[in-house]
């Protein structure tokens, strides 16, 4: 997984009015979530706000990034829970994150690559790709950057669906039968089936 270090600084008060007047300052209010718990079992967030404009490369990308946390000098690793946008603005208005350690599994969304020609494209239909995500369980030092799924066997009408996939040290989270991709008959492709078969 790629990195990125951001830093931010603990919020003394927090509630709608304290929240606004970080918003005009042009900080995003954040919590971070790990190992510790409240007294009533929930896990403790630790409250602290980031330059929206430290945010921008973590949140308007496909790639999922492991974040270098800098809070008031302390080091946390962690990765993103959350976002939260203004309904009518799209403005980030609030980020959750999730610590994370070497050694303890994450389940989190990676993007799906699609490589090779499919037979089915090259039979003339055209290749749907159903998810652009799948949720796969790891220790974050072992998942990829994305998932690279070989199409070059799909053959026209048919799908690849997740049981039918595996990644080497992952756990794929996302239901097994949820649809990938498949690769679809087109007009075209009815078209020259019709004509072979007369």
């Amino acid at each position: 997984m790629k990195e990125i270090s951001v830093s931010g600084q603990k919020r003394a008060t927090t509630g709608k009015k304290a929240t606004k007047e970080l918003r005009k300052e042009g900080l995003v209010p954040c919590n971070l979530y790990g190992e510790k718990k409240a007294e009533n079992g929930l896990p403790e967030a630790l409250s602290f706000a980031i330059p929206a404009a430290q945010l921008r490369k973590v949140v308007y990308t496909p790639y999922v990034y492991v974040v270098n946390l800098t809070i008031d000098g302390e080091a946390h690793k962690a990765v993103i829970k959350e976002l939260q946008f203004h309904p009518t603005t799209d403005a980030l208005i609030h980020v959750d994150f999730y610590e994370v350690s070497e050694n303890k599994p994450i389940t989190i969304g990676i993007p799906v690559k699609l490589v090779g020609h499919a037979q089915g494209v090259r039979d003339g239909g055209r290749l749907n790709q159903a998810e652009r995500k799948l949720n796969v369980t790891a220790p974050y030092k072992q998942i990829p950057e994305e998932l690279e799924i070989d199409v070059t066997e799909l053959k026209l009408g048919k799908a690849i669906k997740v049981a039918e996939l595996s990644f080497e040290g992952l756990e794929i989270a996302t239901p097994a039968q949820v649809v990938v991709c498949s690769v679809k008959a087109t007009r075209a492709s009815r078209s020259a089936a019709a004509q072979a078969a007369e």
